[in-house]
């Protein structure tokens, strides 16, 4: 139950990261159209879009809490996320 939590927790977050990056992208289309490679994975095109970081820590922050992941788990789902098929990140000078 625990792995099914996490993964509707990916899925609703790429979900928001590209609802929010430039372009704008609906993720779920992204998937049905990806293409696979040699070892029947998805592949899709993140480097086409782009999010503010601070957005993106936002977003991440917010499934966390949605789902009440503990310190731990929060940590391993942001790495997850970052380390994925996220949009890349955009840093704007402050």
């Amino acid at each position: 139950m625990k792995q099914e939590k996490i993964d509707n927790a990916i899925m609703e977050c790429y979900r928001e990261l590209y609802k929010h990056s430039t372009p704008t992208a609906d993720f779920d289309v992204l998937m049905q159209t990806a293409d696979k490679n040699e070892f029947g994975q998805l592949t899709i095109p993140f480097m086409d879009y782009e999010i503010d970081s601070s957005v993106m820590d936002e977003i991440i922050k917010n499934t966390c809490k949605k789902y009440k992941f503990n310190r731990h788990t929060s940590t391993l789902f942001r790495n997850t996320i970052l380390l994925g098929c996220s949009p890349k990140t955009k840093f704007v000078n402050e």
